[in-house]
């Protein structure tokens, strides 16, 4: 793959975010993260740029338009223009659903789906322009076979495998492709977090039920999203690629 490729990772501070702007990096890619995590957005970017990577950091909420409108203004002026996003973005809280306020519906609409269109639809005319591009979503294995407590969180991400498949549909005569990585069991910082918080049982418990019997880490994520974003993967495009150890089939 070329290396003079910019790729955007959004939600880029942590976890699996930060496990594919360390792969792209390492790969000699100019890589723009983003993200609201603020401290922990600026000490990992200098860890990668002690390292020689490009680097720009910037602090972007996908769910505010202007947000992303900025940051990617200045990433097309320091890197250039965008080749590959990967929309990684997102937030996930258990709640019952029959006394879930409508303001936390929205929230989770606003950032993990509305923030995806924001994402990609502000990077489209740079690829557009340079007929080619490649966009990786991040969606969830709730999106496939529901999360209990979650029914916000697998509407949203249902919103996103589809709005990926009508992006590849929509955008495939520009040489530019879309697909969809739907995680199962990820060892994140968020998932330890939920984890904690009695939100979900212990990794390992979940772990045990899948048939690679370990937890995802970020670098598998990574991985699925540098296959996708090469040449090599000129012809997959609409595609979930289920990285998830057997989780969901």
């Amino acid at each position: 793959m070329s290396k003079d490729r910019v790729v955007v990772v959004t939600g880029a501070a942590s976890g699996m975010g930060l496990g594919i702007a360390q792969l792209f990096a390492a790969n000699g890619h100019p890589v723009a993260m983003l993200d609201v995590q603020d401290e922990l957005l600026a000490s990992e970017s200098a860890k990668l740029r002690a390292t020689g990577a490009k680097i720009y950091a910037g602090h972007a909420d996908v769910s505010k338009r202007a947000e992303i409108d900025a940051a990617y203004a200045a990433i097309r002026k320091e890197l250039g223009p965008i080749s590959i996003v990967i929309a990684n973005a997102g937030i996930s809280k258990a709640v019952d659903f029959l006394t879930m306020p409508l303001a936390t519906w929205q929230q989770m609409i606003d950032i993990n789906l509305t923030g995806v269109f924001h994402t990609i639809q502000a990077a489209l005319p740079d690829m557009i322009e340079h007929k080619w591009g490649r966009i990786v979503t991040i969606s969830s294995n709730a999106a496939q076979w529901g999360s209990q407590d979650r029914a916000h969180y697998s509407a949203a991400k249902g919103g996103v495998i589809g709005l990926t498949k009508a992006l590849a549909r929509e955008f495939a005569k520009y040489n530019i492709t879309s697909n969809t990585i739907p995680p199962q069991l990820v060892d994140t910082p968020l998932a330890r977090k939920g984890a904690a918080d009695g939100e979900v049982p212990p990794l390992d418990v979940i772990a045990a039920h899948i048939p690679i019997a370990r937890a995802g880490t970020p670098e598998d994520i990574a991985n699925a999203c540098e296959f996708l974003c090469s040449d090599k993967a000129s012809y997959i495009t609409g595609q979930e690629i289920n990285v998830n150890g057997g989780g969901y089939m």
